[in-house]
């Protein structure tokens, strides 16, 4: 089973590499980040809900007690990731965008040890100390952060939602099918994103021509958009849910890091951006980081015994 999980995790984190480069060809076509965000969303989660509700409606009942947990799935770990990423791509080279979003198994750590108070190996800690000196280099620091920072906001923000992504992916019972929790979650995450993303000013004619970004090839804005929908939501996400339910939270976030390093090659061979030898560097130590940080967690965790007040006198 864990072999199966470890497999289903990097077709995960594959697909999902296909997210930024396919989200910078609809920018290139005309559409804003949050509107390319909203017709991802949109479509895959009608796409999903369609083929469910005639392949498997038991999948889309979801319990009432339940639907508390499926609005914050929706909000932070479906459109909060990726209305952030998408955000970020903008003012960030996708490879170094996705270096920060990927230090969330870091905060998974973090969130273990001190919110659900279980005490981890100290390895767990020093590889977290690694990623964050790896993204010290990423950023540049020493440069007085020669990357852009609002950009760098947007992609530490995109951290956070992931690491909720994670967690959250991790916290469900029998009671809510995998496939059924993803398709709402892509529904759920569109309508929250109404508001901002406007839909109704989408210039929709765009996505019949070309795009070229720039240093990129040329491709048809339709064929971006369907690659985006099908393969880098609709199937990365089921199979996101599914290796994280086989292999938890911990071991789950360690396998999609792999998504950083097949995200910066498809954008140097689509988009031509190519990584500095600081990010080449620091990326790696950040995947070190992240790695021995999730390792650790492997070892049966030790609660961190609950000290009870005396009992008043008198």
């Amino acid at each position: 089973m864990r072999r199966a999980g470890l497999l289903i995790a990097l077709a995960s984190s594959l697909c999902f590499a296909f997210s930024g480069p396919m989200a910078k060809y609809v920018g290139a076509a005309g559409l804003a980040p949050l509107e390319a965000v909203w017709v991802r969303m949109a479509g895959a989660g009608l796409l999903l809900v369609g083929v469910l509700a005639v392949a498997r409606p038991s999948a889309l009942r979801i319990p009432r007690s339940r639907l508390p947990f499926f609005a914050v799935y929706a909000v932070i770990a479906v459109a909060g990731v990726q209305a952030l990423f998408f955000a970020a791509i903008t003012r960030l080279p996708v490879g170094v965008t996705l270096l920060i979003e990927y230090t969330s198994p870091v905060l998974v750590v973090l969130w273990v040890r001190f919110v659900r108070r279980v005490r981890l190996p100290r390895a767990a800690f020093a590889g977290a100390a690694v990623a964050v000196l790896g993204l010290g280099i990423v950023v540049e620091v020493w440069s007085g952060l020669a990357l852009d920072p609002v950009g760098l906001l947007l992609a530490f923000a995109a951290a956070a939602c992931c690491t909720g992504y994670f967690l959250l992916n991790d916290s469900f019972g029998d009671e809510i099918d995998p496939l059924g929790l993803v398709a709402w979650g892509l529904l759920g995450a569109a309508v929250a994103l109404v508001p901002i993303s406007q839909p109704w000013n989408i210039p929709w004619e765009a996505l019949g021509g070309t795009a070229t970004p720039v240093g990129g090839y040329s491709l048809p804005v339709a064929a971006a958009l369907v690659c985006l929908i099908v393969i880098a939501t609709v199937i990365a996400y089921i199979l996101g849910v599914l290796a994280v339910r086989r292999l938890s939270a911990a071991i789950g976030s360690t396998v999609a890091s792999l998504e950083v390093i097949a995200g910066a090659v498809v954008a140097w061979i689509l988009l031509g951006e190519a990584l500095g030898p600081f990010q080449i560097a620091g990326g790696v130590i950040v995947l070190i980081g992240a790695y021995l940080a999730q390792r650790a967690t492997v070892v049966p965790p030790v609660p961190v015994p609950e000290v009870r007040k005396p009992a008043p006198v008198g």
